[in-house]
């Protein structure tokens, strides 16, 4: 694995990359984001998870309290330390009412979410919303049980969606039932496909993340233009760096557009196979899977650079 220069911010998918199986960040990973810390470079978690439900992994780290997290797939930028507000995008009222409608056959398997993060970076009840539990238990049961305390339990979904808008809705299921959620949201004009530029009238885009290994689908759901690549490209603006200067390291569907936008970018090995063959394609380095360290070995490649430059004292290019 090799890069072209060291790279300014380090975008890292959660779950599946920075993650292992067990859940947990490897001693090896917490090394290398140390390192990179020390380098000079900005570690940025960007997840699917919401902020809270995110934090309860990334406060352990102890990264940077400045640094940023990139949540709900590209919806809410917050900072680590203090929760800070950077950006947030909301789904219209009208669209999210539409959206309950036209998926009607798929209510069982839809979760609101709305960002209710106070100043203690946690939220409250109410952060998710659902109608129906029995078919996303079937699903996803222990993220229902972790997320226990945040779920509100409501007759309607109209009844919920009358305030603040939601940041994020999301179907989740099997993959063969959610690809077909997937291809009736995408013939309606509202609604930007998948991998598609955006349509000139939508109001919502899609994202999907694949666990074939146990046969679960999420179907994001995120305001148009939203993913994890216009989330980097804001705080890129804010940091002053170019997208060339971002490394990106991805494992799924949802990370498609940070890898495609960065400058440089890594595909774990855990991967689809069908989203490695496109990693070929675009260019995209592959490195080891989640459980070997994925990550800390692409951070190492990347500072091998810095170790290069401050023994040469000139600019080095690898090939």
């Amino acid at each position: 694995m090799s890069y072209r220069s060291l790279p300014r911010l380090i975008a890292i998918d959660m779950d599946g990359t920075l993650l292992g199986s067990n859940g947990r960040v490897s001693e090896r990973n917490i090394a290398a984001l140390r390192s990179a810390e020390a380098a000079g470079v900005e570690i940025v978690v960007a997840t699917g998870r919401r902020h809270a439900f995110a934090m309860r992994v990334l406060r352990e780290l102890n990264l940077r309290r400045t640094s940023a997290l990139v949540s709900s797939n590209g919806t809410v930028i917050r900072t680590i330390g203090s929760a800070g507000l950077l950006h947030r995008s909301h789904i219209p009222l009208s669209t999210a009412r539409w959206l309950c409608e036209h998926v009607a056959e798929f209510r069982s398997t839809l979760v609101l979410t709305f960002d209710t993060v106070g100043e203690d970076g946690d939220d409250s009840r109410g952060a998710l919303v659902v109608e129906e539990t029995s078919d996303l238990y079937a699903n996803m049961d222990r993220w229902m049980q972790s997320n226990e305390p945040y779920i509100a339990h409501v007759p309607s979904f109209e009844d919920a969606l009358q305030g603040d808008p939601p940041t994020q809705m999301m179907l989740c299921g099997p993959i063969a039932r959610m690809r077909r959620a997937e291809a009736l949201l995408a013939e309606h004009p509202l609604v930007t496909p998948i991998g598609a530029d955006s349509r000139p009238d939508a109001e919502i885009a899609l994202h999907r993340t694949e666990y074939p290994d146990h046969d679960l689908c999420i179907i994001d759901i995120l305001p148009a233009g939203c993913s994890k690549a216009s989330a980097l490209q804001h705080l890129a603006e804010l940091r002053g760096i170019s997208m060339q200067d971002v490394l990106a390291i991805g494992d799924n569907w949802n990370d498609v557009p940070m890898l495609d936008h960065a400058g440089q970018a890594v595909l774990m090995a855990n991967a689809p196979d069908d989203l490695k063959q496109i990693a070929g394609e675009r260019g995209w380095a592959i490195g080891p899977s989640n459980d070997e360290d994925g990550v800390a070995v692409a951070i190492e490649a990347a500072l091998e650079i810095t170790s290069a430059l401050n023994a040469t004292e000139k600019p080095l290019m690898v090939v």
